[in-house]
């Protein structure tokens, strides 16, 4: 049979095709094409129907029937067993690396997705809205990594026009705390309630004070408390940073936490440093160089600390109900995530817990809003994510998705980090030994690829590695160098890595070769610092 075996042959090394296609590939008539056809699909050899989208048109060997195709049925069986696994591909959950590179490209922190400008600045603080992060972290790691051109002005810009809003939420030692940016225009939303504090008739006065609504200068408030009596100004500005770090009060600029983070030294001030130490200090007053908003506020009066400059005011929280609430925390929380894990909530200690979320998200469910789905492997069943998100997870688990060595270093409390979070903290290679990463304030992450590679502690003085690729260690290495370099740290001194000396470690020698210099206990690293 030569034709049939060389039709046979043809439908074998072929796709799904025509009788024309067959007829002018071979150079045989279309009339025996087709018959030899029908024949071998009458010895189960091929099978005819349409297999390809592009059918509607006439074939002029089938007369002015709708085209039809013919296919092998061992290709036939090929192209199923391909679709198939295309569509379990489509909802395979995705690797945890994956989710941390969803993530931090998610939140615009890895290079290409950093945004520029106030606009880029007011885009970030959207994303991030009422999430507690500690002050020295704001403008040394989260904003920087997120905004390219950041710079402190772009926020105080914000404050001062009151499109932004920033709340303390707890104290960090003596001098750094946590505190949380929110929109104004869902402020009401977002910031949390306040912390119960044991008050004193000076901590009521200043409330009595700010009640009325507005905003005062620090000379104004200590007019106001100490009418027929003699307050100290350090006990007012220390009643007042107490209401500040209970969510009570707030400002219209960030420079006084500036002022704190990065307090004037004197000999009598104890030692004291914010948990994320930057280069930048706040500016020193000296007469004879007084700015002229200086002059301006305290023209008529003694000088104010740096730590009480700006316009002081009460935080408003209206009441809302509480359906209205939950909805806007589930948005904030597809705004800042993607997607709603579990986890991520937990560390949110959202009240109400994922309970609340998940009743919610069910309702989102219902509207068509989110879909609920196994995405990400590992985080069990109950995540939820827009469809268009669930499509920009996926894309990231494709090969040509992913990126080159590039590490990426966060602080361990930014919600771009997903460790100790949506994910478990991967076993360290000092498990044993005792140590243990956490979403400590001061401590770095250093992720390669999605994968964390190393933590660093407050400071420096201890790391823990997760990987032993050197190409990994030597990608983290660079970016530690890069960072203090740039002065986003100041400095970073690294005694020992997973529990051994840091001279003796192969990473210790990657880090002296990216730049670090010795010391006599270990390693270090200066801003100003060149190679």
């Amino acid at each position: 049979d030569p034709v049939g075996d060389l039709i046979g042959r043809y439908a074998r090394t072929h796709g799904p095709f025509t009788v024309t296609d067959a007829a002018a590939s071979l150079g045989i008539a279309t009339a025996v094409v087709r018959d030899t056809l029908a024949r071998l699909a009458a010895e189960r050899r091929v099978v005819e129907g349409d297999f390809l989208p592009e059918t509607g048109t006439a074939d002029p060997a089938q007369g002015a029937a709708p085209t039809t195709q013919w296919c092998h049925t061992d290709v036939l069986g090929q192209i199923r067993r391909g679709s198939l696994a295309a569509s379990r591909a489509e909802v395979a959950p995705v690797g945890t690396e994956v989710l941390t590179r969803f993530l931090v490209e998610w939140q615009h922190g890895s290079p290409g997705t950093q945004l520029r400008g106030v606009d880029g600045l007011a885009t970030v603080i959207d994303q991030l809205a009422g999430y507690p992060l500690p002050a020295s972290a704001w403008e040394s790691l989260i904003l920087p990594a997120r905004v390219s051109d950041y710079a402190p002005s772009m926020l105080d810009e914000l404050l001062s026009s009151g499109e932004v809003v920033w709340s303390g939420h707890g104290r960090i030692g003596n001098a750094d705390g946590w505190v949380a940016l929110h929109p104004a225009d869902v402020a009401a939303f977002t910031i949390s309630e306040a912390d119960t504090i044991d008050t004193t008739a000076l901590h009521d006065a200043i409330t009595t004070a700010l009640h009325p609504g507005g905003a005062l200068r620090f000379p104004q408030i200590a007019a106001d408390i100490s009418t027929g009596t003699t307050t100290p100004a350090a006990d007012i500005e220390s009643a007042l940073w107490d209401l500040v770090w209970a969510g009570q009060v707030s400002n219209d600029t960030f420079a006084p936490v500036r002022a704190l983070l990065h307090p004037r030294r004197s000999p009598t001030t104890p030692r004291s440093a914010p948990a994320h130490r930057a280069r930048g200090r706040a500016p020193r007053l000296r007469a004879g160089r007084l700015s002229a908003r200086y002059l301006t506020e305290h023209a008529s009066g003694p000088p104010v600390s740096p730590t009480a400059s700006g316009r002081w005011f009460a935080l408003d929280r209206p009441e809302i109900d509480p359906t209205i609430a939950t909805q806007a925390l589930c948005d904030q929380l597809l705004t800042r995530y993607g997607v709603i894990t579990r986890g991520s909530v937990t560390a949110e200690e959202v009240t109400g817990g994922f309970a609340r979320v998940y009743k919610a998200l069910t309702i989102f469910e219902d509207n068509g809003q989110v879909r609920r789905g196994y995405y990400v492997d590992g985080l069990g069943g109950a995540q939820f994510a827009s469809p268009a998100t669930v499509d920009e997870l996926r894309r990231h688990a494709l090969p040509d998705r992913k990126p080159p060595r590039e590490a990426t270093i966060l602080a361990a409390t930014d919600p771009g980090n997903p460790y100790g979070a949506a994910l478990e903290w991967p076993r360290s290679r000092d498990a044993d030994a005792g140590h243990r990463p956490g979403r400590k304030p001061g401590a770095l992450v250093v992720l390669v690829d999605g994968e964390l590679v190393c933590f660093v502690e407050r400071g420096g003085k201890t790391l823990l590695t997760f990987t032993d690729s050197i190409p990994a260690l030597e990608s983290a290495a660079g970016a530690l160098v890069a960072l203090v370099r740039a002065g986003r740290i100041s400095r970073l001194t690294i005694d020992a890595i997973d529990s051994e000396p840091v001279r003796g470690t192969d990473f210790g020698k990657v880090l002296v070769e990216a730049g670090f210099s010795t010391t006599p206990r270990g390693i270090r690293l200066r801003y100003g610092t060149h190679a």
